[in-house]
């Protein structure tokens, strides 16, 4: 039976990739030696880094005065390294849910933050509107995507101070204006690599204005001067993610990537907006993820959420339950999540209401 791979992360990679790097952990660059015992200074691994950057540079159309780094330690080791390399005096914050407070909890530890606006009132159901970023912070935060409730900021702020996006669960699904953003980060186990490596735009000029004790391996100008390679890298991810790169541009880049997944989340929001088991947990269409669909039971059918589970679990859908904080289901469509498995996934919803109704 076929399986379709509907887990929030680690998650799908594209065939592609994985196929790759499997060959690479066998014999990388006709080395005769795996990936995983090559030094990460011999020339064959910096082309690795060096290709990965340039693709990463033209896939989002990165300007010259920006920097791409790969680091160890996941998006929460960021959540602290952000405030350390531009918290002076103030940072502004806005709290959508577990990953943003998170984020803000590590803020904290430097000194003000301004909490502008939260949904938290909703279970972060929905992103916050009409709030306004202080012009005296030094940096205003946000992440795009929540992957636990399913909303999505899916345009580029303006924002009158540095803007700091967490984009581990959203990056290249949609084209974004690097321009706008003082730094951009994220993990790579959702739309780009398996766990273990860390992506991270910065803006040059952003960097070295802070006054407190900098630690070498926090400060973003270490990895920067060393291109990646003060210490050894995640070389796995970091090649896996370099097939990742390489398939993107193969699929067409960024705009296409869009184009299929606004396709594949209609597909599924039609379904569950249509059917009479099912209903979203983000109501406004504006706010729901491109990436993570979450969904319940209508009232009155509660109780036939471990029946549909257990359904869709033996027509082959993996890793579709909801996070325990919102409950249901989640099905997260990233890039290389097929049409096909979402079609599949609309038809087990509408075959179980037929036999549900």
């Amino acid at each position: 039976m076929k399986k379709h791979n509907f887990y929030a992360g680690p998650s799908i990679l594209p065939q592609f990739t994985i196929e790759k790097t499997a060959e690479a952990i066998r014999n990388f660059a006709d080395t005769g030696l795996s990936v995983m015992e090559v030094s990460h200074r011999s020339k064959e691994f910096v082309a690795v880094v060096d290709e990965a950057t340039k693709l990463f540079k033209e896939l989002l159309n990165i300007p010259d005065n920006y920097s791409v780094l790969f680091l160890g330690g996941g998006a929460s080791t960021q959540f602290a390294m952000i405030p350390f390399n531009l918290f002076v005096k103030k940072a502004a914050y806005l709290n959508t849910g577990a990953w943003s407070k998170k984020a803000i909890k590590e803020a904290k530890m430097f000194g003000e933050v301004d909490v502008v606006g939260s949904s938290d009132d909703k279970n972060f159901s929905y992103i916050p509107k009409g709030y306004t970023i202080p012009a005296d912070a030094d940096y205003f935060h946000i992440t795009t995507n929540n992957t636990i409730y399913g909303t999505e900021i899916k345009h580029d702020i303006d924002s009158p101070v540095p803007l700091v996006a967490d984009m581990s669960s959203d990056i290249f699904s949609r084209p974004i204006d690097v321009s706008k953003y003082a730094v951009i980060y994220g993990g790579a186990q959702k739309n780009l690599a398996p766990a273990g490596v860390t992506f991270v735009i910065v803006r040059n000029d952003i960097l070295g204005k802070v006054t407190h004790h900098l630690p070498t391996m926090m400060n973003y100008q270490t990895h920067i001067d060393k291109e990646s390679m003060f210490n050894t890298p995640p070389v796995v991810p970091i090649y896996a993610a370099l097939q990742t790169l390489k398939w993107l541009v193969d699929k067409g880049g960024v705009e296409e990537m869009h184009k299929t997944n606004v396709y594949k989340a209609g597909l599924l929001y039609d379904e569950i907006d249509r059917n009479t088991l099912f209903k979203a947990t983000v109501e406004d269409s504006e706010d729901r993820s491109l990436m993570n669909i979450c969904f319940v039971m209508t009232e009155g059918n509660e109780d036939k959420e471990k029946a549909f589970f257990e359904y869709a679990t033996s027509k082959g859908m993996v890793g579709i339950k909801g996070h325990r904080s919102v409950g249901g289901f989640r099905a997260s469509t990233y890039n290389a999540l097929p049409v096909e498995s979402v079609e599949a996934l609309v038809a087990t919803m509408q075959e179980f209401e037929k036999e549900n109704r």
